[in-house]
């Protein structure tokens, strides 16, 4: 009987990407939270990288299954990091992302997440109003982090609901991740993005560990990042996004 499998091929010269999604589904399946793919291979020719994955065969997830997701995404962000960020870069989607270890989160996140989104908005092209009130907005991250030290939880990185489906038995999967350690904050505040979760995700994640006192207040901080990530991958309409999570974020912070 042919086993079915699920297989990532990209040029050769892009083979750093199916290893950085090696690396990061190894560390989630370490985890032992919540269910990922087993790598089965990951190899290259002298002209294409492929990465071998188990087959699922997905659902969309259902009422069940989102109450046990969020019990499973709290379990997996208790697993905790030394530092915030990763020993290695990776990507999130087809986009480079910097993880470069950091001590202060306000910091990495400044630097390696918002900041590092500006910088490629502005070689983009994608200049004026997003750069001055961005930039504002660089300055005023310190006070988002007043209070706040989260721990360096692991995180999918990037987890909406295109990233997660269900088994027929109702378990939870996750896929696709751009892992890293820090803010649990930022993996719930993705799962809003975009929609997909339940309100029984949410109930159950809180019922394992509630979300600290802020959480609404830096959940633009944290989708912002994805927002200008998908200005610089698709343009469009994500720069009037971007634009007004950074203005609702000024606001936030006073004139």
């Amino acid at each position: 009987m042919t086993r079915r499998t699920f297989i990532k091929r990209l040029p050769l010269s892009e083979r750093w990407r199916l290893d950085a999604e090696a690396d990061g589904l190894a560390r989630l399946a370490h985890a032992g939270a919540i269910r990922v793919p087993r790598i089965l291979g990951n190899a290259s020719s002298s002209e294409e990288a492929w990465l071998e994955l188990e087959w699922f065969d997905l659902r969309v997830a259902a009422a069940g299954s989102d109450a046990r997701m969020g019990a499973a995404l709290a379990r997996l962000h208790a697993v905790a990091g030394s530092r915030y960020g990763l020993d290695r870069d990776n990507a999130i989607g087809r986009a480079p992302q910097p993880n470069a270890p950091a001590d202060d989160w306000g910091d990495f996140w400044r630097d390696r997440r918002l900041g590092f989104q500006l910088d490629r908005a502005a070689e983009g092209g994608h200049g004026g109003g997003l750069q001055d009130r961005g930039r504002r907005l660089i300055e005023r991250i310190p006070a988002f982090f007043a209070g706040h030290r989260p721990l360096p939880a692991l995180l999918h990185g990037d987890l909406w609901a295109g990233n997660r489906a269900m088994l027929a038995d109702g378990t939870p999967v996750i896929f696709d991740p751009a892992v890293y350690y820090g803010d649990r904050e930022a993996d719930v505040a993705m799962t809003r993005l975009f929609g997909g979760f339940g309100a029984r995700f949410y109930e159950a994640y809180s019922a394992e560990w509630p979300l600290d006192a802020g959480a609404g207040i830096r959940e633009d901080l944290y989708n912002l990042y994805h927002a200008l990530n998908h200005l610089n991958l698709f343009g469009g309409g994500y720069q009037a996004m971007a634009e007004s999570m950074i203005d609702r974020l000024l606001a936030a912070t006073g004139p």
